[in-house]
This record gives structure tokens, C-alpha cells and sequence, in this order.
């Protein structure tokens, strides 16, 4: 296959949709053989920060000499982003390989009357045959939105299981207590794993306890109470964390302290487990993660910020992450959701910040809640909105509205946040050539 055509395939397979459950993916995995059975896996569920815990968890391992495979969604700017090692993306000549093998494995178990696998479920097994075929040492592995039914729960016994903040979404999937949804993202803990939690709401944490103790593995929390001397800046942030002092991090956002905490904890379980992790790994490894989309600074005077906040919860941290960055500067918000997300609680937690709201469409996903929809909406708690056609439009009449000593913020779904990227990027060099 070309990468055109991978893409396209890729691109067909979303005709079936989300289908909870192993089944299906173990014998896609059984007819590539089962490559995940070679590998060892630190497992990452949540509901928010569950990339950014990846991303700090894998970057440290790298600093500390393991060739690390790292497998994410959703992607911000290209496809191959869902599959890297030690930081880079798969090649197009590795993906190309790789998808004909499972393209044909697929085609058979049509052919047999088998149901065909989930797109989520074709891309798990891919990475899978990826990573055991480059010799991974270990591979942090990111949920899709489950756990127990989740495609890559297909592994074994991970090395450590990491439960990243829980909160309410995918209750169609998942359930319609924060208990139950708990109770399913806990679905990664097995028998003779270490489990590994943010501080989680209570009903959350009883969950995720009883889990543990049904399984009798030890769990460990990454409690704020062991935060100290907590920095907060946009450039980067400084913490302590239970005796180790002065960490800093390179993400900027409210919530990312207690993700690099929870990543902390994560590297000490491994250590437990035999790995070499010396301090001056993890500290670089803190320091060095970057996660786009994530509280991310794309251009200044006036600062624009892209965030990925798409919850009811993601859009709690955000509003006290304004409040702390942003008290007393004029804001002006991008806003572009998906219509199965709670976007009136979204705009319930985010409205009072702005100045000023323009609405957008997130462009090519069929979830996406149009521009004019969404300003209806946002005009019930806020009076200065606007929708907007496109992103590029979005983008222009932002600036026009803003001062330099203001802010501009992008949100609402990470689904959009790549092409805004692009927009900025097409921008600033187009301001370039005119001062050349």
C-alpha cells in the first residue's frame, strides 16, 4: 500500500463505527501473532490528562536510555503521531508495511464471516506489530475512552497501570455514574501489576481501590497534599513533589503539576518493577516532555493559546487556569466542540472569562457541532458571539478584535487544534516576509 492509499483505508474503516469488547481485536492480534504478548506496557487510562501523563512517562524513559514506544489518540497534526518511538513518528514506508500485513489479516476474518475490526481496534494491533518489530524495551500504551473493554486492554499483565483524572464523559459507553465509569477505566488493573492513580473524587478512588484490592496488587496515589512550593508560569513550572525538590516542567496549564506528580509516581512503580530510572532521567525527562494542544502558546502580543479542554471537567481546569494566568486581561475565545460532548456545561464553566466568543466548526469530523448551532448556544450565557465560517476566518477577525496585551484562547476539541496550528504558523511566516 501507498500512504495515500493507507490513509484512505484508514479513512473507510470508520464505517463500523465503536464496538466495545476484546473479542474482535484478540483475534486480530491472534492471526498477526500476537504481538503484544512479546512486549511489556505501562498502561494509561482517564479521563483528562491521561496523554499528558504519557507524554511525561515516556520522555522520561527515554532520557534514561530505553527505546520507549508510544501509542496515542487522537493525533493533533498528522496521522502518524499515533504511533512513535523515543519521540518520532512511525515512517510512511514502516506504516505502509505494516497495514498491508493488517489490512489482509482483516480481509480474511471478513471473509470468514467474522465482524470486521473497529478502526481503534485495526490501529492497536498495527502498533503492536510496530513496536515488536523495532525491539521496543517498553511501551506506554493510552486507552482510547474504556478500560476493561477497551481495545488495547488486549495486553497482558502491564508492567504498571496508570489511572490519570476521571471524570464524566462517553457515558453512552461508559456509564452514568462517575462510579461505573471509574469501574471500567479500572478494567486495565491485573493481577501482578502496580497500579498507579491520580487523586481522584471519591467515588472515583473507591472504585479504583476496590479494584486493587480484588486483585491484590498495590496501588499508590499521587496525592496533592505531597505537592509543595508549587510555581505556576506559561514558559514553565516548578514544584516539589514528596522529597524531591525543585521538578520543573515545560507544559504550561493549572492541571499539568498534578500530571507530572502522577508520572512521578508512575516512574517509581517501575523502578519497583526493576527498571533503571535514575533521578537525572527524570527530572530531564519532566523537563524536556512537550504535548501540543495542551495549554500551548502559538503566537504573542496578542498571546494565543490552544487547549484541548473538550469536557465538563477539562473546562473546570481551564476557567482556573484563566484565573490564575489571565486575571484582569481582556480574552477572546475560539470555540469549537463536538456535539456529543456536554458543551453546555463547557460553556456554563468557560463563558464568564470572555470578551468576546467566535464560534467554529472543527472541519472533517462528522461530530463536529456547527458553528451557527454552537453560537445559539453560547448566545444563552454569553452576549458578544460570533459565528464564524471558517477556522482561517476565525483566526483573522480574532486578531482584529484583539489588543496586543490581550489573549486569544482556542478550545473545545482537540480535533481541530492541528489545522489552527497551520493557520498559525502560514500566518507568522506571512508576517515575516512583509518585515523582510
Amino acid at each position: 500500500m501507498k500512504y495515500q492509499e493507507v490513509l484512505d483505508y484508514m479513512d473507510s474503516l470508520k464505517c463500523y463505527g465503536i464496538v466495545p469488547g476484546l473479542d474482535s481485536v484478540r483475534e486480530l492480534c491472534r492471526r498477526l501473532g500476537d504481538p503484544q504478548e512479546g512486549l511489556n506496557f505501562v498502561h494509561v487510562a482517564g479521563t483528562n490528562g491521561k496523554g499528558s501523563a504519557l507524554a511525561y512517562v515516556s520522555t522520561v524513559l527515554t532520557c534514561a536510555g530505553y527505546r520507549v514506544g508510544r501509542y496515542i489518540s487522537p493525533t493533533i497534526r498528522e496521522y502518524r503521531e499515533r504511533f512513535q518511538i523515543n519521540g518520532r513518528m512511525i515512517t510512511q514506508k514502516d506504516l505502509c508495511e505494516l497495514a498491508g500485513e493488517v489490512k489482509d489479516a482483516c480481509d480474511a476474518m471478513r471473509a470468514e464471516g467474522l465482524p470486521h475490526p473497529t478502526p481503534f481496534e485495526v490501529e492497536t494491533a498495527l502498533g503492536f506489530l510496530y513496536f515488536i518489530r523495532k525491539k521496543c524495551d517498553l511501551v506506554v500504551l493510552e486507552t482510547g475512552m474504556g478500560g476493561r473493554l477497551d481495545a488495547t486492554n488486549v495486553i497482558r499483565s502491564p508492567q504498571v497501570a496508570v489511572l490519570a483524572s476521571i471524570s464524566m464523559d462517553h457515558m453512552q459507553y461508559l456509564g452514568n455514574t462517575l462510579t461505573a465509569i471509574a469501574g471500567e477505566k479500572a478494567g486495565i488493573l491485573k493481577p501482578g501489576c502496580r497500579a498507579v492513580s491520580a487523586e481522584q473524587e471519591p467515588e472515583a478512588m473507591e472504585a479504583i481501590r476496590a479494584r486493587a484490592e480484588q486483585l491484590g496488587i498495590p496501588l499508590t496515589v499521587a496525592e496533592t497534599r505531597l505537592v509543595g512550593r508549587a510555581r505556576y508560569g506559561l514558559e514553565k513550572q516548578r514544584f516539589d513533589y514528596d522529597g524531591m525538590k525543585d521538578l520543573e516542567i515545560g507544559l504550561a496549564g493549572r492541571c499539568q503539576i498534578g500530571n507530572a506528580a502522577l508520572a512521578v509516581e508512575a516512574c517509581r512503580a517501575l523502578r519497583e518493577c526493576g527498571y533503571e530510572i535514575p533521578d537525572k532521567a527524570l527530572r530531564q525527562g519532566l523537563r524536556e516532555t512537550r504535548w501540543p494542544g495542551r495549554f500551548t502558546i502559538l503566537g504573542r502580543r496578542p498571546l494565543f493559546v490552544a487547549d484541548g479542554a473538550h469536557n465538563e471537567d477539562a473546562a473546570r481546569e481551564l476557567a482556573k487556569s484563566l484565573e490564575m494566568y489571565f486575571t484582569n486581561r481582556r480574552i477572546i475565545y475560539i470555540m469549537g466542540i463536538l456535539k456529543d460532548k456536554e458543551y453546555e456545561k463547557i460553556i456554563e464553566l468557560t463563558a464568564p472569562y470572555a470578551d468576546q466568543i467566535l464560534t467554529v466548526t472543527p472541519p472533517g469530523n462528522p461530530r463536529a457541532m456547527g458553528s451557527y448551532e454552537l453560537a445559539q448556544e453560547v448566545a444563552k450565557a454569553h452576549p458578544r458571539v460570533t459565528a464564524t465560517d471558517s477556522l482561517e476566518e476565525a483566526v483573522e477577525l480574532s486578531h482584529l478584535l484583539a489588543g496586543k496585551e490581550d489573549v486569544i484562547l482556542a478550545f473545545g476539541s482537540l480535533s481541530y487544534l492541528g489545522r489552527l496550528m497551520e493557520i498559525m504558523e502560514e500566518r507568522e511566516r506571512r508576517g515575516k516576509k512583509r518585515k523582510a
